[in-house]
C-alpha cells in the first residue's frame, strides 16, 4: 500500500530504506496506575506540585510527587475516560491516571508516542466501557497496535507537530483574545435576554406569558412535588462510587466537571447522599453562587455531598428540567438571599429550601417551555457557537496534518 505524500517526503528526507514495525502498547511501554488521592487530602497539604487524576487540568497542587519525567497519562475512569495528557517535571499522578512510560527509548520517541496517542484517541475510546463508571482496563489498553518507524523519523515528526502546535496555541490564543474582547458586551446581553424570557415562561401571573392562558397552575411547595431520597449505608459496603462534592458542579454550564472516588475507607464524612438519574442537585451552602445540575446517567446510584439539597422530582406531576429551570429564576434567587443564614458561610437547610413553591402547569406546558428554555441554554453555553470560525479552521488544519504525519498504514 503507498504510503501518504507527506510520509513520504520525510523518508526520502532520511535517505534511508524505511520499515515501519507495529506492536501492541504493552510491548513497548510499562503502564501503571497512579496512587490514591482526596481532594480533602489536597486541601490539608497544599503544595507547588500538580495532582493529574481524571481530567485534563491539574486537580489541585500538593506538597508531594510521585513521578518525574514521566509526561504521559492516560485517564482510566470517569467522565474523561480515555483522555490523553501531557504534564512535564515532577508531579502526583492520581489512581484515575494509568502511565504510559517507554520501555526502550533508542527505540521509541516519547513525544511521538505522546502524539501517537493522542490520534488514536477514537480507538482508545473504543476500548472502554460505558455501563455504570465508564472505565479503560489497562489490559485492552495494552493491545492498542501502534507503529513504530525508525528513530530519526519519529524525531523527525515531533519536530514538525510541536512547532505545529507552538504556532496553532499562538493563533487561538490571539483569535479568543480579540474575540472575547468583541464577544464580551454581546454575552451580557444574551444572558440578560435568556433571564428576562425565563422569567417570563415560568411566571404564569405574567398577562405576557403565551402559555398562561386558559392553563390551570397550581402553585406547590418543592416538597410536595419531590419524593424522599436515600443515605448511603457504609457500613460492610465494599463497593466503589463517584462521590460529588461541592465543587464538582461548574457553575457556569451547571455540569458535573470532577469526580473522586471513593468506598466505605476513603469517603469523606459529608459523602452520604445517594444520587439517580434526572434528580436535580442543588448547593446549600453559599446558595446565592447558584450551583446546581441534573443528574446524567453517567452518576446514575453515586454519592453526592450533603451540602447538596437532592430533588428527585414526582414522576407523571412534574419534570426535573422545570424543577431544575425554576431554581435558575431571579425569584428563587431573592429566596435564597432572603432566606439564608450565617455571614462566613452561608447556607440554606434542605427544609427550607423545600418551601420555595414554584407554579405547576401540565405536563405537556413544561415539556413545551422546557425546550424552548432548553435551546436558550445551547446557545449561550455552545462552545462550537461561541468562538469563531477561525479557531475551528487552525484546529481542524492542525489535526488534519497530525494524522497525515501519523499515518502508516
Amino acid at each position: 500500500m503507498k504510503r501518504n505524500p507527506m510520509i513520504e517526503k520525510l523518508i526520502q528526507e532520511t535517505g534511508q530504506n524505511v520499515t515501519v514495525e507495529w506492536k501492541s502498547l504493552g510491548e513497548v511501554a510499562v503502564i501503571k496506575t497512579g496512587q490514591s488521592i482526596s481532594k480533602q487530602k489536597i486541601l490539608d497539604n497544599q503544595g507547588i506540585y500538580p495532582v493529574i487524576n481524571s481530567g485534563k487540568e491539574p486537580l489541585g497542587y500538593i506538597d508531594e510527587w510521585n513521578t518525574e519525567n514521566d509526561p504521559i497519562g492516560i485517564t482510566s475512569r470517569g467522565a474523561g475516560v480515555g483522555s490523553i495528557i501531557w504534564q512535564e517535571g515532577k508531579y502526583f499522578r492520581g489512581n484515575l491516571n494509568y502511565s504510559a512510560t517507554v520501555k526502550d527509548k533508542e527505540i521509541l520517541n516519547t513525544r511521538f508516542l505522546y502524539f501517537i496517542l493522542v490520534n488514536f484517541q477514537s480507538k482508545i475510546h473504543s476500548l472502554c466501557t460505558f455501563t455504570g463508571i465508564p472505565a479503560l482496563n489497562a489490559s485492552e489498553l495494552k493491545k492498542l497496535a501502534i507503529p513504530i518507524p525508525p528513530l530519526s523519523l519519529q524525531q523527525k515528526i515531533v519536530q514538525i507537530l510541536d512547532a505545529f502546535t507552538a504556532v496553532t496555541a499562538e493563533l487561538t490564543a490571539e483569535l479568543t483574545a480579540e474575540h472575547t474582547l468583541r464577544q464580551k458586551q454581546k454575552q451580557k446581553q444574551k444572558q440578560k435576554q435568556k433571564q428576562y424570557y425565563r422569567d417570563l415562561l415560568l411566571d404564569f401571573d405574567n398577562l405576557n406569558n403565551p402559555f398562561a392562558k386558559g392553563i390551570n397552575v397550581e402553585w406547590k411547595s418543592l416538597g410536595d412535588i419531590t419524593s424522599k431520597t436515600q443515605n448511603i449505608k457504609w457500613k460492610d459496603n465494599l463497593n466503589s462510587y463517584q462521590y460529588i462534592d461541592l465543587t464538582s458542579v461548574d457553575r457556569e454550564n451547571n455540569q458535573i466537571i470532577e469526580t473522586i472516588e471513593i468506598n466505605a475507607n476513603s469517603a469523606p464524612s459529608r459523602a452520604q447522599k445517594v444520587v439517580q438519574k434526572n434528580d436535580v442537585i442543588f448547593a446549600t451552602t453559599r446558595p446565592t453562587q447558584m450551583r446546581l445540575t441534573i443528574i446524567p446517567d453517567e452518576f446514575d446510584k453515586q454519592i453526592a455531598s450533603t451540602g447538596y439539597c437532592v430533588l428527585r422530582a414526582n414522576e407523571g406531576e412534574v419534570l426535573p428540567e422545570w424543577i431544575y429551570f425554576n431554581l435558575k429564576t431571579l425569584g428563587f434567587q431573592t429566596y435564597l438571599e432572603n432566606d439564608q443564614s450565617g455571614s462566613a458561610y452561608p447556607a440554606i437547610s434542605d427544609k427550607l429550601l423545600k418551601e420555595f413553591q414554584i407554579p405547576i402547569p401540565p405536563l405537556e406546558t413544561q415539556t413545551q417551555i422546557v425546550a424552548i428554555l432548553d435551546k436558550f441554554d445551547t446557545l449561550i453555553h455552545s462552545i462550537s457557537e461561541g468562538l469563531p470560525r477561525e479557531i475551528e479552521l487552525r484546529q481542524k488544519q492542525y489535526e488534519y496534518y497530525r494524522e497525515l504525519l501519523l499515518d502508516f498504514a
